[in-house]
């Protein structure tokens, strides 16, 4: 079973820059590309706050 439902995963956006955000590799998060976050996913409830984004490897979380 997949962390998050499909439907989900297409209307969530990044709370920071609004972009859509893609499941992480390991599906444990969702990355925005823009800013280079990945926001985790906590018993299938995706954390979708601000403050709750960590930066990626090498990312900002300064893009806006």
């Amino acid at each position: 079973m997949p962390p998050i439902e499909s439907w989900l995963l297409e209307v969530l956006a990044c709370p920071r820059c609004h972009e859509k955000v893609a499941l992480t590799a390991g599906g444990d998060g969702l990355r925005c590309a823009r800013c280079r976050v990945v926001y985790p996913i906590e018993d299938g409830i995706p954390q979708m706050l601000p403050e709750s984004g960590r930066p990626e490897a090498g990312g900002t979380k300064d893009a806006q």
